[in-house]
């Protein structure tokens, strides 16, 4: 049950902030700068990567 207790006002918060367009912005472009990034770091994506750029070039 502690972990409930931490859980749950954070949920409200969050729930109260998806109302809101600008903090939904925010958090698509936080989330594509993200995504961009891990898939840079995954080797498997990295490998995919790396060979359309050698068939393009």
């Amino acid at each position: 049950m502690p972990m409930l207790d931490l859980i749950l006002p954070i949920m409200v918060i969050i729930g109260g902030l998806w109302q809101s367009p600008i903090v939904l912005v925010v958090l698509a472009l936080g989330s594509a700068y993200m995504g961009g990034k891990l898939m840079e770091v995954i080797p498997f994506t990295r490998r995919i990567i790396e060979q359309r750029e050698a068939g393009r070039g």
